[in-house]
């Protein structure tokens, strides 16, 4: 074995345990020397493997990361599921698009879109820092709570989405089984996964979604002839394909606020363009491949007797693909099952990312270890994926349009810090300030910011419980809106907070 790859091998099983090593665990949650990081089972979780660092930024030569493949693995995998399907069903579904109309949608809007988070998993491995803690050298330490607040209803919004379609396709292989338990079997396997942390997460990803290729190769190959069923479609408006742009949007551009948490372990000396380009990739592929398929299965439904009672009246997304997996007979249900647990690669990393926001929301939270802010996100996701089950299109139509518009914003801020401000020196990410709210901005800019733009942004909405004056006529373009004019107006108002606060980078 080369040296290159005896120093990667050694790297990454060594990635974790990096705290067992210490005499002074308290670098990994501060202010615990004498508390739960010296209790027994503490020590016996970190020599399992157990991830135990939240929100500490990781040390210059702690980052020895190099299978920067990795990143596309854990997006790929992320997207490479039934939500993804899903989320493309309500073009025609919610905003009466054709496939074809509902296809360049798709495409177009994620090629721009997803260019954002992708951009941010490169600031991983030169700041080590989590995804909300590089934010706080934009947001301030006190301000950036209200973004985390805003990526925590998100991200478990995400994770009860993900339950419910988890939950159902698993439950339609079995009239024995209900979508609750359905719905409770999908979070327990994602806790497990989200619960060791790093390393198992990394291995998770990279196999999760090979099965699910299988699964979505064989519902081509014996229902692919139907997807060309679909009927013709009512030219679309301008402002149906904008709202529908806006939801596609939605659906990725919030994964900004968590896209560096997967990579601050990673060398700082990787191009940043290797690992701009696997993100990149990591999103697009399956989000774009997916949710054209949705799109067309969907429509094909009506026309197919057996799809179309799997779909019901209640927008079963599960019950559709079990119905288009019924000619391979026990096979078919054994790949649905396969297709029920694809949202676990979602749900485990959103878990993962939800620890570091409860830290950055209340940051005596830091004392507590990681892990059992998985088992809060789980608690809180859990039941609430149970009661909406059986409203699934409405929470999600309204849900990923709504948290496009904070995220635009958010990550236009985050550019103009890093590149007006800052000059795009990652030196200036000081780690000795990281917790020191003196030292920081104090986001008053930021925040104002934020909300000054949602006075154009309310405007231009176009959601079915509102519809603004400018939006009920060009169609929902809030998140359109919302990065050019967050990020115009951070600079004047970031100007002069530094006048005041006398700040130098």
């Amino acid at each position: 074995m080369s040296d290159k790859h005896l120093h990667e091998k050694n790297s990454v099983t060594d990635l974790e345990k990096d705290s067992t090593s210490r005499d002074d665990l308290s670098v990994i949650i501060p202010g615990d020397r004498q508390g739960w990081l010296s209790h027994p089972l503490a020590r016996s979780l970190l020599s399992w493997g157990v991830e135990e660092r939240g929100t500490v930024p990781v040390p210059e030569e702690e980052r020895m990361d190099t299978q920067y493949y990795k990143i596309f693995f854990v997006w790929f995998s992320m997207n490479f599921n039934i939500l993804s399907f899903s989320s493309g069903t309500l073009g025609p579904i919610a905003f009466g698009l054709g496939l074809r109309d509902s296809c360049l949608v798709i495409l177009f809007f994620n090629i721009l879109a997803c260019a954002l988070p992708a951009y941010l998993n490169t600031w991983g491995p030169p700041t080590g820092m989590r995804q909300m803690i590089q934010s706080r050298y934009s947001f301030g330490y006190f301000g950036i709570i209200i973004p985390a607040i805003l990526n925590l209803i998100g991200l478990c919004g995400f994770n009860i989405l993900n339950g419910i379609l988890g939950g159902q396709a698993l439950a339609s292989v079995s009239s024995n089984m209900s979508w609750d338990v359905g719905i409770v079997i999908i979070f327990i396997v994602a806790l497990l996964i989200s619960f060791m942390g790093y390393r198992v997460l990394n291995w998770y990803e990279r196999v999760s979604w090979f099965p699910v290729l299988i699964a979505f190769l064989v519902a081509l190959g014996v229902g692919g002839k139907n997807l060309f069923n679909a009927p013709p479609a009512a030219p679309a408006s301008a402002a149906t394909i904008l709202s529908f742009a806006s939801v596609i949007a939605g659906f990725v551009i919030t994964y900004s606020a968590m896209a560096s948490d997967f990579t601050m372990y990673y060398s700082p000396t990787v191009p940043r363009s290797k690992i701009f380009w696997y993100a990149y990739l990591g999103y697009i592929v399956p989000i774009v491949s997916l949710q054209c398929l949705g799109a067309a299965a969907v429509l094909a439904a009506p026309t197919v007797p057996s799809w179309n009672e799997g779909y019901g009246t209640e927008g079963n997304v599960g019950g559709l693909l079990e119905a288009m997996l019924s000619p391979v007979g026990n096979f078919g249900k054994f790949l649905t099952v396969l297709l029920s647990l694809s949202v676990t690669s979602n749900i485990a990393c959103t878990l993962y990312s939800i620890c570091f926001n409860f830290q950055v929301m209340i940051p005596a939270m830091s004392k507590v270890p990681r892990y059992v802010f998985s088992i809060v996100g789980t608690v809180i996701a859990l039941p609430l994926s149970i009661v909406g089950a059986h409203r699934f299109y409405a929470a999600l139509t309204n849900f990923l349009s709504l948290i496009g518009y904070w995220a635009s914003a958010y990550g236009a801020i985050l550019l103009v810090e890093h590149h007006y401000f800052r000059k795009g020196d990652f030196s200036t990410y000081n780690h000795a300030i990281w917790n020191v709210p003196g030292r920081l901005p104090w986001g008053a800019a930021a925040i104002t910011a934020v909300l000054l733009s949602f006075a154009l942004i309310i405007p231009c909405m176009n959601q079915l419980w509102y519809q603004g004056p400018i939006g009920i006529t060009s169609g929902d373009i809030g998140f359109e809106v919302a990065f050019p004019l967050a990020a115009v107006l951070y600079i004047p108002l970031r100007k002069l907070e530094l006048k005041y606060q006398n700040t130098q980078y």
